[in-house]
């Protein structure tokens, strides 16, 4: 009797095991998450952090830059003649008058005057480009857009440039602004009279040929203009590229751009909580290189995030204010 009873136990077995397979309708795929699934998670670490910008440029001959107010005032133009030669010291241009006191605007030695860019007796602001001036000789030419100028606008001191399958990498000086210049114009010579001829310092003022005449320079956009040292061979029309030190920061408090959520200075992180949870942190943002983001306030530097952050609302970028990776070649 054993025998009998055992094998229908046996066959109800094997059925049973049967109907567990995984091999039915209810397979999931492993390789997937579900939208919004913690992947990993990463503490801040600090680090020195320097952002660079890389802009494409050439070598060019005589190229114009711009003179700025030093002050915001009323601007004077001196007259200034065409040189005899290229000018081995500074030569001024015009005064900005600011409570007072006179603030002199100069083309440094090297260059010639080739423009006002507002009339005379004007009120400028600081900054504000009031003349043009031409380098004479070779520079570095890189144009700009928008985005760029206001990156590397004040942050002009740090300047590299490498020419393509020529010297480099070397110190560029800039000259002048990188602000778009208008057409610039040089004013008629107005004549002599017995109320003006004694008007002018010789020092600043000196005869200017008559068979020299000025052409006024002609418009630019955004644009940097920079020199290299004496020693580097330049050729006119080589490509080049100008890398611009944009930020640096000591020991910067940083975590990898996947972790944070937002844009323009500010943005959020989620936080890990004992119990797995995730809490939302409002955090202020600073330099980036495109891999990881400097974190300004709103963590200590304990705390573990989950990466990838937060969701973002449509319209928004991930990883804080845009990259400053090189865009250059």
């Amino acid at each position: 009797m054993r025998k009998i009873v055992l094998a229908p136990l046996c066959a109800l077995v094997t059925v049973a095991v049967a109907a567990c397979s995984p091999s039915g309708p209810e397979k999931t795929n492993p390789e997937l998450a579900p939208r919004g699934t913690q992947m990993t998670k990463v503490k801040p670490t600090k680090q020195d952090l320097t952002t660079k910008l890389s802009i494409s440029g050439k070598v060019e001959m005589n190229p114009t830059f711009g003179l700025v107010a030093p002050v915001a005032g009323q601007v004077r133009y001196f007259d200034v003649p065409t040189p005899n030669g290229t000018p081995t010291k500074p030569i001024r241009v015009a005064t900005v008058w600011k409570d007072g006191a006179p603030n002199y605007v100069e083309a440094p030695a090297g260059s010639t005057f080739s423009g006002r860019l507002v009339d005379d007796k004007a009120t400028v602001t600081a900054g504000m480009p009031l003349a043009t001036a031409k380098h004479v000789g070779y520079a570095i030419v890189g144009d700009i857009d928008g985005q760029q100028a206001y990156k590397i606008s004040g942050a002009l001191t740090d300047v590299t440039v490498q020419i393509k399958n020529g010297p480099g990498p070397f110190p560029c000086t800039v000259l002048g602004t990188i602000a778009a210049l208008p057409q610039g114009t040089i004013p008629e010579k107005p004549p002599v009279t017995p109320d003006n001829k004694d008007q002018k310092d010789p020092k600043d003022q000196p005869q200017q040929p008559k068979d020299q005449p000025q052409t006024p320079s002609s418009a630019t956009g955004l644009r940097i203009v920079c020199t290299a040292p004496a020693d580097v061979q330049m050729i006119n029309g080589a490509s080049a590229s100008i890398e611009v030190t944009t930020g640096k920061s000591a020991q910067a408090l940083v975590v990898p751009v996947e972790a944070v959520a937002g844009q323009q200075g500010k943005g959020k992180v989620d936080v890990m909580q004992p119990d797995g949870s995730r809490r939302t942190t409002e955090v202020t943002l600073g330099l980036t290189d495109g891999k990881v983001i400097e974190i300004k306030s709103g963590l200590t530097g304990d705390e573990e995030l989950a990466v990838p952050g937060p969701n973002l609302p449509e319209g928004q970028q991930q990883g804080g204010e845009p990259s400053q990776k090189p865009t250059g070649p």
